[in-house]
């Protein structure tokens, strides 16, 4: 072999040499993604897409009117690499927002993240359209979202529902409706092994804390005891942030929100 033809086999073999590292680092990074659903440096994308799927509570409204879920105030918290989608529709369930085809909307956007929020209209009362049992069917619909969030490589985030800010007699504790379905949100995530962002929890320590004339700049209307203001809408929504376990969504937040108030 001649001197140039030995000086090319020797590059070449140390260039292959080279190259092992980051392959074998490249196959961790796909590995870990695929089994924790946070992604590496190396394998994120320039910009993520967040759908975000509820109820009433969740929902955006327009600038004009009184109230705000915290769907609508969440992106004032993060960075613009992060783009949210909120497909949350007042008086939905986790029943009625997949039969009327919602879900499928949701999962045609291609998310990296969905957070999930329902409870509210799934409660006793509500019609056969949208009720749900906690045990059994509200439980399996969040299973069958979680799998099928997963088949198209979402990672799916789970979120407890708030409770209605409705005090027991002693004027001091929260009557809980939807403790229930925040227990069965709970309990599904642990099964799963998703993550979850217990609002519900939050919600009740902040109602009881404030108490209920306290508690009153947090109503939508002064009657309303389920919907938020804008003020209660962004405090919910930084609970969600608070909470957050995900990392790759955790480094986009703001270290100040971008706060989007009422036109004038």
């Amino acid at each position: 072999m001649s001197h140039l033809n030995l000086g090319l086999f020797v590059l070449g073999l140390g260039l292959m040499l080279l190259s092992v590292p980051t392959c074998l680092a490249a196959q961790r990074a796909v590995a870990t993604t695929r089994a924790t659903g946070d992604r590496s440096p190396a394998t994120r994308p320039r910009s993520i897409r967040v759908v975000i799927v509820g109820d009433s509570t969740v929902a955006t409204y327009p600038l004009k009117e009184p109230l705000r879920g915290w769907g609508q105030m969440l992106p004032e918290f993060f960075a613009g690499q992060v783009k949210f989608i909120n497909l949350a529709v007042s008086a939905r369930s986790s029943k009625s927002f997949r039969t009327e085809g919602r879900w499928r909307e949701a999962l045609a956007f291609k998310p990296d993240y969905i957070f999930i929020q329902f409870g509210h209209n799934d409660c006793p009362g509500k019609g056969l359209h949208r009720e749900t049992d906690p045990n059994t069917t509200y439980a399996d619909n969040l299973r069958q979202y979680i799998q099928e969030a997963r088949a198209i490589h979402a990672v799916p985030i789970l979120v407890t529902p708030m409770e209605r800010r409705v005090f027991k007699p002693d004027g001091r504790r929260i009557a809980l409706s939807l403790k229930a379905y925040a227990e069965a949100v709970r309990r599904v995530a642990k099964e799963t092994q998703t993550p979850v962002i217990d609002l519900h929890r939050r919600s009740v320590e902040l109602f009881e804390r404030l108490g209920d004339k306290g508690g009153m700049v947090l109503n939508s209307t002064p009657g309303d005891r389920t919907h938020f203001s804008e003020k209660g809408a962004r405090l919910l929504a930084s609970f969600i942030v608070e909470d957050l376990s995900v990392s790759e969504l955790k480094q986009w937040v703001m270290p100040k929100p971008k706060l989007k108030t009422k036109s004038k």
